[in-house]
């Protein structure tokens, strides 16, 4: 590609004749800066809305402003980014924003992190000329996973790429004029009435506390402080790998040790790992697909194949809505999360000698869809649900700093027996690509008798949004499929529905896998970030000293003690579920 040279508040850089003043900018690490933008170019998404206005910028030769993020270099482009002239413009469109935005930052969520805050401290804005002006008032929409406050939406637009680009949802557009211009599902429905995956990315990237998580730390606190009640909490795979970032330790450093030690100077009465029904899953998961395979390879037509991973609800719910004449190839076993706590309200309490009511188990989790998933009434048992509260990784970070816990310096500590046991196969369910070759180690084993020396499966790694792989296990080469994020869902699925050969198909619904969920520290599209978190998993992996599912000894004892094998009655009874289809709307 044809090089451009560009000159930057005097500094002169060459690059791709596609790039924007912005992309220079940052490469002269200069700062202008954004509101609308959103950096999807490791998505390989154009993403040049330009609505905010606050990157505008003064170009030689032209009269008008330009915004950087969406103005294309050309050759000897010369630009100011620091004149008087600019730096009013941008005070005054960020005087705009705040005159139609309510002034309640002591009780907003983003308090803190909202970007809007910290423009409007950059620039020193104290008040704003415009006030007093027609508000906008519009009711506040909660949801299971994510509350809409649109009174404070200003219009950037950011959700709405990210539903409707990246994910292909579709929820979300803009709506009205005016003061009354809002983003909305069609209709102005409730969230919880459209086709929203709840999984949380509009959260990610909303840059003010117009999108948040449905906070329930107040229901955590309040079931630790019933002395009738036995609290345990279960903690997913990626918590440990983001948990630090919120509580001023390193990025790309695991905390596992320093988690439990919070969790239990919180007060929680049993401290146990998601890891360990992660490796419950592959035993069920995978028997499922040597079942179907087996099936399949001797003639049975009702054998249906691919399988599809059902680790995540985000995805679980995308295909409900986007695919329900698909509903019976994906796998019919629960998530981690609803098999913990399945069993937990089985056998764990039946172990402590208590009824299931007087047992409230609590999740941390990476992903605001998780608290969609708890409430299913499918995973209830009498009205009493299986997973009690979910919080994501920032509420439990919120929960460390509320008790003055001195989280980094925690001396490690470990979970309790028997549901914190777990092998290598498990953490790396928070990464893409990592549920698919946890079920390949157990697989290859189960289908061969064979001993697999080498456990890493490279093809069915990396940030590729969709991967295709073939493995070899024993005389059969199968067909892996990996996608991360819906959109890069959509497109294998409609490969598979265009008539592709894939044996397994695993998918998550957020870019890089949990490790990126809507409920982890804000990561800001920061691939490189994302990265140092799957390697947390990865090194965790390495690491253990029993690295496939079906060598975990809670495991093989859960079996012998309670489900009897995998697929028996009772383990479709408890760790399997259902599909529906639901409408498009």
């Amino acid at each position: 590609m044809s090089m451009m040279t560009i000159t930057i508040d005097g500094k002169t850089t060459s690059v791709p004749a596609d790039s924007t003043i912005l992309d220079a900018a940052r490469k002269l690490d200069i700062d202008i800066p954004t509101l609308c933008y959103l950096n999807l170019e490791d998505l390989r998404i154009n993403n040049k809305g330009a609505s905010c206005r606050i990157c505008v910028v003064e170009v030689q030769g032209r009269r008008n402003l330009a915004p950087a993020c969406a103005t294309p270099v050309s050759e000897g482009m010369v630009v100011k980014t620091n004149t008087l002239r600019v730096l009013n413009a941008r005070r005054t469109v960020l005087e705009l924003l705040l005159s139609d935005h309510p002034k309640d930052c002591l009780v907003c969520a983003k308090s803190g992190e909202c970007e809007l805050q910290t423009l409007a401290e950059r620039f020193g804005v104290r008040e704003s000329p415009y006030d007093g002006g027609e508000m906008s008032h519009y009711r506040k929409d909660i949801s299971p996973s994510i509350i809409r406050d649109m009174d404070k939406c200003i219009m950037c637009r950011r959700c709405e790429t990210m539903c409707n680009v990246v994910q292909t949802c579709g929820v979300l557009s803009g709506v009205n004029r005016g003061f009354t211009a809002v983003v909305a599902p069609a209709f102005e429905m409730n969230l919880a009435d459209t086709v929203c995956t709840n999984c949380g990315q509009c959260v990610a990237v909303c840059p003010v506390g117009a999108l948040v998580e449905h906070d329930h730390t107040r229901e955590v606190l309040d079931a630790l402080a019933n002395p009738d009640k036995v609290v345990i909490v279960q903690t997913a795979p990626a918590v440990r790998a983001a948990l630090g970032e919120d509580l001023g330790i390193a990025p790309g450093t695991s905390v596992t040790g320093k988690m439990a030690a919070a969790l239990r100077r919180l007060g929680f009465d049993h401290i146990f790992d998601t890891d360990f029904a992660a490796d419950l899953t592959i035993m069920e998961e995978g028997s499922e697909f040597l079942d179907r395979l087996t099936r399949h390879l001797n003639g049975d037509q009702t054998a249906k194949l691919p399988i599809l991973t059902s680790c995540c609800p985000g995805w679980v719910k995308f295909f409900e809505h986007q695919f329900p004449d698909m509903l019976d190839v994906p796998s019919t076993a629960k998530s981690p999360q609803q098999m913990f706590g399945a069993i937990a309200k089985t056998y764990y309490a039946d172990l402590l000698g208590i009824p299931r009511d007087k047992l409230v188990v609590v999740s941390v989790m990476p992903c605001l869809a998780k608290k969609y998933e708890r409430a299913r009434p499918e995973f209830a048992v009498d009205g009493n649900p299986d997973v009690d509260v979910v919080i994501s990784t920032r509420e439990l970070a919120r929960l460390i700093k509320l008790m003055n816990i001195d989280f980094a310096g925690l001396p490690d500590e470990d979970f309790d027996a028997p549901l914190g046991a777990s092998t290598g196969a498990a953490p790396i369910f928070g990464v893409t690509g990592g549920v698919i070759e946890a079920a390949l180690r157990t697989a290859y084993e189960l289908a061969t008798g064979e001993t697999l020396e080498k456990v890493e499966f490279e093809s069915v790694r990396g940030m590729e949004g969709v991967k295709r792989a073939v493995v070899k296990v024993g005389p059969h080469e199968l067909v892996i499929g990996v996608a991360h994020g819906l959109g890069n869902a959509r497109k294998l699925l409609e490969r598979v529905r265009e008539g592709e050969t894939f044996h397994a198909i695993e998918v998550m619904a957020c870019p890089g896998g949990c490790i990126g969920g809507g409920g982890q520290p804000y990561h800001h599209g920061d691939v490189e970030l994302l990265k140092l978190r799957t390697q947390v998993l990865y090194d965790e992996d390495a690491g253990k000293p029993l690295r496939k599912s079906h060598q975990n000894p809670y495991i093989i004892e859960l079996y012998e003690k309670f489900l009897g094998k995998p697929l028996s009655e009772k383990s479709h009874h408890l760790l399997h579920t259902h599909y529906f289809k639901r409408q498009r709307l």
